[in-house]
């Protein structure tokens, strides 16, 4: 859920700023990229150092920044709030939540949260008292009611020796607020995909098999997407060198396309979205041998072939509810062939690209595809990599959902 996520921590001068190294921490494991704010009190508590060293980036408090050489530049707080894709206050102390609430700009934090664009969490930190006060209530509602997140302080031992609300959420607290709280922003939470990719290979014998160039990249790019938008994503692939890289992605590695089909009927019945992006082979050898063939033993070296199963059509077939998109790659009439897969396999969708296209298909990076539904007609993109595509395709995928 975070990894890869641009996560800007900004640190405000309270006791509580003690525990956001750890927080600092836990966003990096989970496969985070962090930056840190710090305002010159927070700096009391907790060393720029100390932060610098677990983020594995600089530490900025002031609106300037002076080299080694005594060059004066500034820190740019516009690009700190485009870098993040979400920011967290903690702890956001009453007097920066004060500030917050009444756009006040008087440190690089703050004009760094009026520049933010992304979502905002904040973890306010303060003594029972403070905490209850009316004031502070009405910051914390009016950041509300600009759509921050407020993580609720928590009850225990306060650091003037009373007990009650105002400790700051505990790091584990604050990231399991947030994790929950993204996956309801995403609009493929509580959705399961299925993915296929690759190519299969159909075994002649224990050496030579039947196969395809297909390197799996598309359909990586789009199980990866998936689950960045919050699905529960299984991926099936055929033999490639690829590594998932969202640990959350179930995979099951398969060779052929009976293989395929098996694991893809296993799971489709509980999945919502079917995307067959796999280059299955359409036939297979009728024998498969269980030694070498020697090519002295063969007078007539003729391999007979006999029809492997139609995925995606077989799953046309006993859908109910699922949304379905398949695959085709033409070297003619691509529409016609592709608006004819669409109605015969049962689609909702179908993926159209064509050898034809410079830098499109497999062995590449890149990719120049059509969208074509039943919904909302033929939609043309123009040749990007394929996590480009990928985006593309999902964009298309949720307005038809």
């Amino acid at each position: 859920m975070l990894k890869g996520k641009n996560i800007l921590i900004g640190i405000s001068g309270g006791i509580a700023a003690y525990k956001t190294p750890y927080l600092v921490r836990l966003f990096k494991l989970a496969g985070a990229d962090v930056k840190v704010i710090l305002t010159d009190s927070a700096s009391q508590f907790v060393s720029p150092l100390t932060l610098a060293t677990l983020s594995e980036n600089p530490v900025p408090s002031s609106f300037i920044k002076e080299d080694e050489q005594g060059d004066i530049s500034w820190n740019n707080h516009v690009a700190l709030a485009l870098w993040a894709d979400l920011m967290v206050v903690a702890p956001a102390t009453a007097n920066t939540l004060s500030k917050m609430a009444h756009g006040q700009s008087d440190n690089l934090l703050l004009v760094t949260y009026l520049s933010a664009k992304c979502p905002v969490f904040i973890a306010p930190a303060m003594d029972l008292d403070m905490y209850k006060h009316k004031s502070t209530k009405d910051s914390l509602d009016k950041l509300a009611t600009f759509g921050d997140a407020i993580i609720p302080a928590e009850e225990g031992l306060l650091a003037s020796g009373l007990s009650g609300a105002g400790r700051m959420a505990e790091p584990e607290h604050i990231v399991a607020f947030i994790v929950k709280h993204l996956k309801g922003l995403q609009p493929l939470s509580g959705k399961r995909v299925i993915v296929t990719a690759g190519p299969t290979y159909e075994p002649i014998d224990p050496v030579r098999f039947i196969g395809n160039h297909s390197s799996g990249l598309m359909g990586y790019e789009l199980a990866d997407y998936a689950a960045k938008l919050g699905a529960e994503v299984v991926l099936v692939s055929g033999p490639t060198s690829l590594l998932v890289s969202d640990k959350t992605i179930k995979k099951f590695a398969v060779a052929t396309a009976i293989e395929m089909n098996k694991v893809a009927l296993a799971h489709f019945e509980t999945s919502d979205i079917f995307i067959g992006a796999a280059a299955v082979a359409d036939y297979r050898p009728a024998q498969v041998y269980d030694q070498k063939i020697k090519k002295e033993s063969l007078a007539n070296p003729n391999i007979e072939l006999i029809k492997n199963p139609d995925i995606i059509a077989g799953l046309g077939k006993i859908k109910k509810h699922q949304y379905l998109v398949g695959f085709a790659l033409e070297t003619q009439d691509v529409l016609d062939n592709g608006t004819k897969k669409l109605h015969a396999k049962n689609l909702d969708a179908i993926v159209l690209n064509s050898l034809e296209d410079p830098g499109a298909g497999f062995g590449h990076k890149t990719n120049k595809v059509q969208f074509l539904s039943h919904k909302n007609g033929l939609k043309s993109f123009p040749l990007k990599s394929k996590k480009a595509v990928a985006i593309d395709l999902w964009n298309e995928i949720l307005k038809e959902l």
